[in-house]
């Protein structure tokens, strides 16, 4: 598979851009404002005058908070303290203003089945349109029963069409997938996701990631098996590089963040970033879920209130019934699967990832109808 090319968005802590300026919410942790890619397919926006941003800004990992503060609060204790730490949870509105007859609808097979739409967001602003990218797009389908899910990444470049979004001047056009989060912000990406995969989105849970160093943290780190040995050129230590050796090892939260999100190590790139993320979640799960988190009221504190104060979710999702619908769940019922892709190719000046469209359809029809998928992306 071709090496994908480097982009402005991509993790160089150097890098100069401008963004499209918009009213913005006081974020709740310290983390800041990240890079955007600077795309001539991407329409030029009036933009403040230009500033640097470090790094650590852009960091590709993923929902861990998100689904571990589902299956997570479930073991909570008293309904007090769930609601309690539930209520610190900031909510957006997901779906205002996405045409509901644009919108797919759930096949009669699959109707207690449910699908959230998963982000790692560069921003903590959910009703963004300054720019910002959405670096990590997942799809979590949970089957039926509720006993099993799959998630499928859609890799950030995909080249989609991107519909107009609701209160977005842009749109309307063929761009990466993750310009619709730029130019429409959560309803734009769910509309863009819905029109691409052909599944209703019931659920959509953001994370802000600088906040999952502390997730981790406060499980006491996590157990990965590095399948090849490699070097991190974009890392949080002091000196710039963490080197990975082959084999188990346990991570710390920065050690993890690290290893989620590098890319320029391997020849595949973001599709490699794509397996490390999968299996970092799949780690956080289980140990959220494990002996030793539950039985520690202190332990679990300092992990759901990290959690919670990681996560945006849309304002439809009642926490505490799903906490409960999802208490069964392990990372080993959950299997990760990559949206079907022919490799990367070039779309006038930018490296982009080319949707296989032969097999995408049945892929997503498969998953909308609750049937088996294909085996996974290894």
């Amino acid at each position: 598979m071709p090496t994908q090319g480097r982009h402005a968005a991509d993790d160089d802590p150097t890098e100069v851009i401008e963004r499209i300026p918009a009213p913005r919410r006081a974020p709740r942790s310290s983390g800041v404002d990240s890079p955007v890619v600077d795309s001539p397919l991407v329409e030029p926006a009036p933009a403040p005058p230009k500033r640097r941003f470090g790094r650590g800004t852009r960091i590709a990992l993923v929902i861990v908070a998100s689904l571990a503060v589902l299956i997570g609060v479930a073991f909570g204790g008293t309904a007090l303290w769930l609601n309690s730490v539930a209520s610190s949870v900031d909510r957006v509105d997901a779906f205002g203003g996405v045409p509901e007859a644009e919108r797919p609808q759930k096949a009669e097979a699959a109707k207690n089945a449910m699908n959230f739409l998963l982000l790692g967001s560069d921003s903590r602003n959910p009703d963004n349109q300054d720019g910002s990218r959405s670096d990590t797009i997942i799809v979590l389908h949970l089957n039926q029963t509720h006993t099993k899910a799959q998630m499928v990444s859609i890799p950030r470049d995909t080249w989609v069409y991107v519909p107009k979004a609701p209160k977005s001047q842009y749109g309307n056009r063929e761009a990466k997938i993750n310009a619709a989060y730029a130019w429409g912000g959560v309803p734009g990406i769910v509309q863009t996701v819905e029109r691409f995969t052909n599944i209703r989105i019931d659920h959509v849970v953001m994370v802000d990631f600088s906040g999952f160093k502390e997730i981790v943290d406060a499980l006491g780190g996590v157990d990965i098996n590095v399948s090849e040995s490699f070097t991190s050129t974009h890392s949080l230590d002091p000196s710039g590089t963490r080197h990975f050796e082959k084999g188990l090892q346990t991570m710390d939260g920065a050690t993890a963040l690290d290893y989620a999100r590098e890319r320029y190590a391997f020849q595949d790139g973001d599709f490699a970033r794509i397996r490390h993320q999968q299996q970092v979640i799949k780690a956080v799960l289980n140990k959220a879920a494990s002996g030793g988190t539950l039985s520690s009221p202190g332990k679990l504190n300092d992990f759901l209130h990290a959690t919670a104060d990681a996560a945006t979710v849309d304002d439809t999702l009642n926490m505490f019934d799903m906490a409960m619908e999802l208490r069964n769940i392990r990372g080993d019922d959950v299997t990760a699967y990559t949206s079907p892709t022919k490799g990367t190719g070039m779309k006038g000046d930018e490296s982009v990832v080319l949707a296989d469209t032969e097999l995408v359809k049945p892929f997503f029809d498969a998953l909308r109808e609750d049937r088996p998928l294909p085996e996974p992306t290894k």
